[in-house]
């Protein structure tokens, strides 16, 4: 099979024009069911040994070949060459957000830091368990899918909001930090995961996700970090942590779908930072003056969707019961 490869290029320890990003393609015949892992040790070995990239098992375990393939993440080893082929070419880039060290390589330091700020490890604080702690099987199968990331930084790679803020956790640290909150072990009378669930419910944790879904389908895995990111709001919001921006406008979200089957936009950005927050109320004032000189302001008069009754009965039918607050909304601690 005829392919032509074509890789974004960078060394930013060069003199000349290659410590700016480049293309180069590489035109080279591999077998039907080789990977795009293949394809690169083969143009490395056989073409220009220059290129550099990073593999190890070849097996989709250790997670090194984590790269871009046609613009999205996923393991080189683990994508079949014949599968994303597109006008004869396969475009490979190195992953995102992450600096590049050279070619398809790039560095981990911002991964790992964020997975360090979210105390990736057991926490246990009171007197010393008595005998062996006993997991039902029930707990340990639901962990079992956050446990079998591999740490790749697939996911980190495509996650819209760390292009633009590097301060946000991500979706690797955050979907580990769930494989902690919702482990039994985690914690005890003294609160350990309700400490963390107060700390991640802080600026840059579980409410600056957007909900892209691009980590669940950059996972190779199947770990969906999303999803672990947005039952940890559920966990935080049944903690009693619901006095910031995000759980506020969750709960803003739903109180107008469920009342007049549609989002109230006009109202709100204004219920998510607080009725009363007039500096951030102020901040919003250049925005309303855009939308309203392009004709964009959502109407002040918000009107209920045609048979709003159905919507509310089908609303009301899929809450959950409340849950009593296990801490104040002030302290971290209890």
């Amino acid at each position: 099979m005829d392919v032509t490869i074509r890789v974004r290029r960078q060394d930013p320890e060069a003199v000349d024009e290659r410590r700016l990003p480049y293309w180069q393609d590489y035109p080279v015949t591999i077998a039907d069911n080789a990977t795009v892992l293949d394809a690169l040790i083969q143009i490395r070995e056989d073409d220009d040994g220059t290129l550099s990239l990073r593999c190890s098992c070849r097996s989709a375990i250790c997670g090194s070949c984590a790269m871009r393939i046609n613009g999205h993440a996923g393991l080189a080893c683990k994508t079949i060459a014949n599968t994303v082929i597109q006008d004869g070419v396969i475009t490979v880039e190195p992953a995102g957000v992450m600096p590049v060290v050279k070619d398809l390589v790039v560095n981990f330091d911002l991964f790992w830091e964020k997975i360090e700020a979210v105390d990736p490890y057991l926490k246990h604080i009171g007197r010393e368990p008595e005998g062996e702690y006993i997991v039902s099987n029930d707990a340990m199968l639901h962990l079992s899918s956050v446990t079998a990331c591999i740490m790749c930084g697939a996911c980190v790679s495509d996650c819209t909001v760390l292009e633009v803020d590097p301060t946000f956790l991500g979706p690797a640290a955050l979907a580990k930090a769930y494989r902690f909150t919702a482990d039994p072990r985690d914690g005890d009378d003294e609160g350990v995961s309700m400490e963390r669930l107060w700390a991640l419910s802080e600026p840059t944790g579980i409410w600056d996700c957007t909900r892209c879904n691009e980590c669940v389908q950059a996972c190779p895995k199947g770990v969906a970090p999303m999803d672990r990111i947005m039952a940890m709001r559920e966990q935080a919001i049944q903690a009693g942590y619901d006095n910031n921006n995000g759980a506020r406008h969750t709960d803003a979200f739903t109180e107008s779908v469920g009342h007049s089957g549609r989002l109230d936009e006009l109202r709100l950005p204004i219920k998510s930072v607080g009725m009363m927050n007039l500096p951030a109320l102020m901040d919003y004032m250049p925005v309303a003056f855009r939308a309203m000189r392009r004709g964009k302001m959502p109407p002040i008069a918000h009107k209920n969707v045609d048979n709003v009754e159905a919507v509310r009965r089908i609303f009301d039918r899929t809450q959950p019961e409340p849950a009593a607050p296990k801490v104040s909304n002030n302290s971290p601690f209890g």
